[in-house]
């Protein structure tokens, strides 16, 4: 089964050209399905049938799993039968019929704009690091880039007179605008800071790390976490919370859709639409703290 399995993530990384973690997730997935098949000594991949699947899908909500997971698991198991059935390793795809279990969405965390203001305030310009920090926490803000958007910028992504970055995913431009304190804080980390990180000439990447080289999203993460100690935040903020934040806040003060869908590169405009949500969720929140007779 070892082989079959290794067959089966080979196929996605050639055919489908799947990320690695993708491809990681889709292996620990089937390899979790045959360590139960294998317990429950089922040890032929012809020998499974609607009723195996089911049962599993039971036994991982049986393990207290999230239905995101058990979805996620499906959706693993359904690609591997597909495979091996047109494979003709069997003659049934015992997935064809099961309808994937509804996940039900989870509205976005984001800071109040007094959060952010703390969270953006604890960067202190002080060291090289500092001002690096400082620039990267307010240009997420300013623009709600995504946090791989924002590593894999390059010098020339960045138009300090004109006040815009550009980010570019596969054949997809998009020009941001930048606020002027975002602007002020890159400022100071391209002449105070990044000179003295960058240890080769050709480095093109905007962010470095104390190495000099482009800046990782585990480096990142770690980042935003020591702020967030440092603010007292009380919420669980992940390296999104202020692209979730940026959006949230944009559409409180007036901005529309299809501006704040641009701006956050969504293709579709269902993307978007959950911080309409937040909006009138914060809306109703302020009016039960503030009205007489709320």
């Amino acid at each position: 089964m070892e082989a079959l399995v290794q067959e089966f993530v080979d196929f996605l990384e050639k055919d489908k050209r799947l990320s690695l973690n993708t491809l990681q997730s889709y292996r620990r997935d089937i390899e979790q399905y045959f360590s139960y098949l294998h317990e429950i000594n089922l040890h032929n991949i012809a020998n499974t049938n609607k009723t195996t699947v089911i049962t599993y899908l039971l036994y991982l909500q049986k393990k207290g799993r999230a239905t995101s997971t058990i979805s996620r698991n499906l959706a693993s198991i359904r690609s591997f039968y597909q495979y091996i059935s047109k494979c003709k390793l069997i003659d049934h795809d015992p997935t064809a019929e099961l309808e994937s279990p509804k996940v039900e969405k989870k509205l976005p965390q984001i800071l109040s704009p007094e959060e952010v203001e703390l969270l953006l305030e604890q960067p202190q310009c002080v060291d090289l690091k500092g001002y690096r920090d400082k620039a990267m926490l307010e240009l997420l803000y300013a623009t709600g880039i995504r946090v791989s958007e924002l590593i894999q910028l390059d010098i020339e992504d960045l138009n300090i007179d004109m006040a815009y970055i550009r980010c570019c995913k596969g054949t997809r431009e998009r020009m941001i605008p930048i606020g002027s304190m975002a602007i002020n804080a890159l400022k100071e980390y391209l002449s105070k800071s990044r000179p003295l990180l960058v240890q080769n000439e050709d480095e093109k990447a905007l962010f470095v790390n104390i190495n000099g080289s482009r800046l990782t999203r585990q480096g990142f993460w770690k980042i935003i976490k020591q702020y967030k100690n440092q603010a007292k935040i009380n919420k669980d903020i992940t390296p999104h919370t202020l692209r979730h934040s940026f959006a949230a806040h944009l559409l409180e003060n007036g901005a529309d859709l299809r501006s704040i869908q641009e701006m956050l590169g969504h293709s579709d405009i269902s993307s978007t639409q959950v911080y309409a949500q937040i909006a009138k969720n914060r809306i109703k929140e302020i009016y039960k703290k503030t009205h007489p007779r709320a």
